[in-house]
């Protein structure tokens, strides 16, 4: 797998910096004020702006990220350089090769980003989410395993409950973009939508982890900060989700997204290709799940980032013997000569970790 040229990773790292203070200023005029909220003990930044006789208040994030702190401190001073993102977004494209996404899609993305998708802690998953790793990893990826027809967006429940505050209609949000996206009734809940589909089927899902009872399993439960929307449960997203990153979806100006840490969407990957059911649509899906993962595998051995993949996958493999079997199973999908060298990859950034391959599965790799 070919990285990317240094001065291009620099570069990409430079939008999305850009792209990340010029969110951050459209959140917050300088009419505002940020103040600091005690929660259970821990410090969160809210942001207070008058409106008429009563003072809004508005959910930032917590007080121990540094890098909100550093944009509070200096809010003041950044400036929207909308003109000189676009070229440098095209640059990446153009001339690095980094991947765009289909244009519909990055509106899509982007209109929930201006309403504070990701400033209420949501997270971009799915291919679009993929699409993102290629300029924060510095390597190609295959364009055949970035297309998608639709998007998907998680956030944890407690999350949502917790942050008192909430983006606009979702569904009035991707109206904008096409009005022609309804709203599609829960199986089991007619009266909560989790999803929005538009004339062509393009399916905009909002997720979250599967909590609770098995009695509750599959139910849609209501997300106080996804502006109506609820959120459809699944198993092991709370894995995927858990501590995301930053990075830039390049459409238009460049649009500052939050993602799945790649080395959680691998492993995650292999896990959900497992449970694909086996008809034409399913094997499709698992084919592609797969393909993913063992291309961000690759990608973080050619980073040198083997440690941050054994990490992880070391903490699937101990949550039980049913994410052991999913792991396993979804390995089994692979060619041969690419589950070894996945092997191979994994014992060693298991052995870097101090970790025994093992006790991991990992006992037929090369020594």
């Amino acid at each position: 797998m070919k990285e990317i040229d240094l001065a291009y990773r620099t570069l990409f790292a430079e939008v999305s910096q850009r792209s990340l203070d010029a969110a951050f200023q459209s959140d917050f005029p300088l009419d505002g004020r940020f103040v600091t909220v005690p929660v259970k003990g821990r410090g969160y930044w809210y942001f207070d702006q008058r409106q008429g006789d009563k003072v809004i208040r508005r959910y930032v994030g917590p007080h121990s990220d540094p890098e909100i702190a550093k944009r509070v401190e200096a809010f003041r001073e950044i400036k929207d350089d909308l003109k000189a993102r676009r070229k440098l977004v095209s640059t990446l494209t153009r001339e690095a090769g980094l991947p765009i996404p289909e244009r519909f899609t990055g509106d899509i993305v982007e209109a929930l980003a201006d309403a504070g998708f990701f400033r209420v802690r949501g997270v971009l998953v799915g291919t679009v989410a993929f699409q993102c790793y290629s300029g924060l990893l510095g390597v190609r990826l295959p364009s055949a395993s970035l297309q998608t027809g639709d998007a998907d967006f998680a956030q944890f429940h407690s999350i949502s409950a917790a942050v008192d505050d909430s983006i606009p209609s979702a569904l009035e949000l991707i109206r904008k973009v096409d009005p022609s996206f309804r709203e599609v009734p829960h199986q089991l809940d007619s009266r909560s939508s989790t999803a929005f589909e538009n004339k062509t089927r393009f399916k905009v899902e909002f997720l979250t982890p599967n909590r609770g009872s098995a009695d509750h399993e599959g139910q849609p439960a209501d997300m106080p900060a996804l502006g109506g929307a609820a959120a459809q449960p699944l198993r092991f997203l709370d894995f995927l989700i858990y501590e995301p990153v930053r990075s830039l979806l390049l459409h238009r100006n460049g649009v500052a997204v939050t993602v799945p840490a790649p080395e959680r969407y691998a492993v995650h990957k292999m896990i959900v290709a497992s449970r694909r059911r086996a008809d034409g649509g399913g094997s499709l899906k698992r084919d592609k799940d797969i393909r993913q993962a063992d291309l961000l595998v690759e990608a973080l051995a050619t980073t040198r980032r083997q440690s941050d993949l054994a990490l992880v996958f070391a903490e699937a493999w101990k949550r039980g013997p049913a994410w052991r079997e999913a792991i396993a199973t979804g390995m089994t999908y692979l060619p041969a000569t690419r589950a070894g060298q996945m092997r191979e990859i994994l014992t060693v950034g298991l052995r870097d970790i101090g970790e025994n391959p093992d006790r991991y599965g990992m006992a037929t790799a090369t020594s």
